[in-house]
């Protein structure tokens, strides 16, 4: 897991973030949320829409024995029965959603509906449930498209700042689709670490240098994209001019790893074989 190693970088202070963001793999852990919570640390995570939660306070506790006979009861039980967010949050009326505007964007202003409440979330086993904040976001144009998220933050937090918070993991999405697109992310071709470990720097680099050219430019070109740098970049950089040589030499060096690679593959299976043979 990822979160581990996350929780103990911010623990040990090598990490500072103003809030956590992160989607419903992680929203659905409550060692996860807990474990934050902890640290001190602000958080607005994602949660799946059949999280169980509860209204109220289930105050967990043990329920008493039935009978002297047997075991005597140890599991702690809610006082109060939970209920999955989406059909929580189906109970509220229009009324209680409120319009927020986000951010601009190419299409006009976002415009979302956020409802906000307190809820209590347990799992299960602490000796107390954990109040938080759930902001639901609802999308004005497509009223179909809902996302719940669970917060901690402190009562002085405005709603308006939630739902801003909530919105901030579009642009960690944006900047992952213009690594995969631009920067070669997704193009890798290796089975080991050591050569994952090598290309992803790489990409990170590209992407710093793109970042950088947008900061530097966009007070004079507010609209300068990836895909203007790079294309940019193609006309103004020097480049040797392909010939038909120039192809066919490409191809043949192609074709000489990819051979290379199979020989190599059923050579390893030869010895494997002979190994197999030569142990029974």
């Amino acid at each position: 897991m990822i979160w581990p190693g996350i929780l103990s970088k911010l623990h040990a202070g090598t990490v500072s973030v103003s809030n956590g963001s992160v989607n419903g793999f992680y929203g659905k852990n409550p060692a996860f949320l807990r474990d934050i919570d902890q640290l001190g640390e602000t958080f607005v995570i994602d949660v799946h829409r059949d999280q169980h939660i509860y209204s109220s306070d289930p105050e967990p506790s043990i329920a008493p024995a039935k009978s002297h006979r047997g075991r005597k009861p140890s599991r702690l039980e809610a006082q109060t029965e939970s209920v999955r967010v989406d059909k929580f949050v189906a109970e509220y009326s229009e009324y209680e959603w409120q319009r927020v505007q986000l951010h601009q964007t190419t299409k006009g202003h976002l415009l979302v509906d956020v409802l906000h409440t307190y809820i209590w979330v347990w799992d299960g086993k602490e000796e107390a449930a954990h109040k938080w904040r759930l902001i639901v976001r609802r999308e004005v144009d497509s009223p179909q498209k809902i996302k719940y998220s669970l917060s901690n933050a402190p009562k002085e937090v405005s709603i308006v700042r939630l739902a801003h918070m909530q919105a901030q993991r579009y642009w960690i999405k944006r900047n992952f689709q213009d690594s995969k697109t631009h920067c070669g992310m997704r193009d890798y071709q290796m089975r080991g670490w050591h050569g994952w470990h090598h290309h992803m720097p790489m990409v990170l680099m590209a992407m710093l240098f793109l970042l950088k050219e947008r900061m530097l430019h966009k007070n004079t070109v507010d609209l300068l994209s990836c895909t203007d740098i790079i294309e940019l970049l193609r006309l103004f950089l020097p480049r040797r001019d392909v010939t038909e040589e120039e192809v066919l030499r490409q191809l043949q060096l192609r074709h000489r790893k990819r051979q290379a690679s199979i020989d190599h593959a059923y050579e390893n299976q030869r010895k494997n074989s002979r190994w197999l043979m030569n142990f029974f």
